[in-house]
């Protein structure tokens, strides 16, 4: 389930924790309304994607990618 935004306000966040608590208001479902099949299909890809790109690349290019990585993370040039 996705959260609903949380307010900042320490009072208005009690009153929003009491409502869900007592089930005055509940969380969103992010797949109501979504065909099933179609939010399933988008899994299976996600789930496969990153492991099937590391075995296609070789061993230098995933060395290159992670450097490029590293020097964006840490500001190195």
């Amino acid at each position: 389930m996705a959260k609903i935004p949380r307010p900042k306000d320490i009072n208005e966040k009690a009153r929003q924790i009491v409502a869900l608590a007592t089930g005055e208001i509940t969380d969103k479902n992010p797949d109501e309304g979504k065909n099933p099949a179609a939010v399933e299909l988008g899994r299976l890809g996600g789930l496969k994607g990153g492991k099937a790109r590391a075995a296609r690349l070789s061993p230098e290019r995933r060395k290159e990618i992670a450097q490029m990585a590293a020097r964006k993370r840490w500001g190195k040039e």
